[in-house]
């Protein structure tokens, strides 16, 4: 029967996560060559090549499922080891993905506490929720915060609440821009602020009110920036409730109507019955439940 041996597929993992081959020799403090020649013999096993050697390499169909068996084995590994009393102390890496918007706001505070408890690194990737989803099917994160509701296969899903999102702007920009209100005329030509070309939430609100998608704007494409440029005057821009409450409560921006979009948010797991990562789902979710607002009942019934 052909096996997967567990420090083969451990260097491949450690291989993909720094990029290169240089950089993982350095981490399991071995030569490159050392490092190679583990891989090499990890494809002439499984009969199957794991990387495509690019820059930062990146692990084929086959590689990513041999990653993601590593990751499941380095957790398992760590909990049997704590549950007959070895020492706990080693450092465990989890990867995760998670919105921009979310990362900016509330998602670092419950992680800040589980490193009090737990010898953890994370390891974050930002993406928008609607493609961080993509990541777990690829094996490169093993939790996510995701606005998908259906869970990828091999994993598990919750319902963390809904983002909910206004159009704010500053008063010196309406004025400018908007002094007749946001009018479908005076929103076509107003600049507004894009978090990057596959931000739609300005677009969903603009379409809601009728006016032309195509107008002017300002790609900016970190959530603190966005909300920084909004409240520059670059451009308006829907900023979640987190962002923009303190800018409305002291006039400095300024609601232009419409509906709010509301982003409903979910966290999705690996199916894996991990004491460790069932620390970090109940924090996140704890911590979601907290802040966002309440699903709808069809948002609600996903979970």
């Amino acid at each position: 029967m052909m096996r997967i041996p567990f420090d083969l597929a451990e260097t491949l993992a450690v291989v993909v996560d720094e990029g290169t081959l240089d950089a993982a020799a350095r981490r399991l403090h071995v030569t490159p060559s050392a490092v190679s020649q583990r891989i090499k013999a990890l494809e002439e096993q499984l009969g199957q090549v794991m990387l495509v050697r690019s820059k930062p390499v990146r692990a084929t169909d086959a590689g990513r499922s041999v990653v993601r068996l590593a990751r499941q084995l380095a957790l398992i590994e760590h909990d049997a080891l704590s549950g007959f009393g070895a020492d706990d102390s080693t450092r465990v890496t989890i990867a995760l993905a998670v919105n921009a918007d979310s990362l900016a706001t509330w998602f670092l505070e419950p992680l800040a506490r589980l490193t009090r408890r737990h010898p953890l690194d994370f390891d974050l990737h930002r993406d928008d929720q609607d493609f961080t989803a993509a990541m777990l099917e690829a094996g490169t994160v093993m939790g996510a915060v995701t606005s998908r509701a259906r869970a990828v296969a091999g994993c598990r899903v919750v319902s963390l609440g809904v983002m909910q999102y206004e159009a704010v702007a500053t008063t010196e920009y309406v004025a400018a821009w908007l002094p007749d209100g946001a009018t479908v005329e005076a929103l076509v030509r107003a600049p507004r602020v894009d978090f990057d070309r596959r931000d739609d939430l300005q677009e969903r609100w603009l379409r809601g009110r009728g006016a032309d998608v195509a107008s002017p704007r300002h790609y900016i494409p970190a959530s603190s920036d966005f909300a920084r440029a909004v409240s520059l005057g670059l451009g308006w821009g829907l900023l979640p409730t987190f962002q923009s409450e303190a800018g409305l409560a002291d006039g400095s921006l300024v609601r232009l109507g419409g509906e709010p979009v509301d982003v409903p948010l979910y966290w999705q797991q690996w199916n894996l019955r991990s004491p460790l990562l069932e620390a970090v789902a109940d924090a996140v979710v704890a911590e979601g439940r907290r802040v966002l607002a309440a699903p709808g009942p069809q948002a609600a019934s996903s979970s």
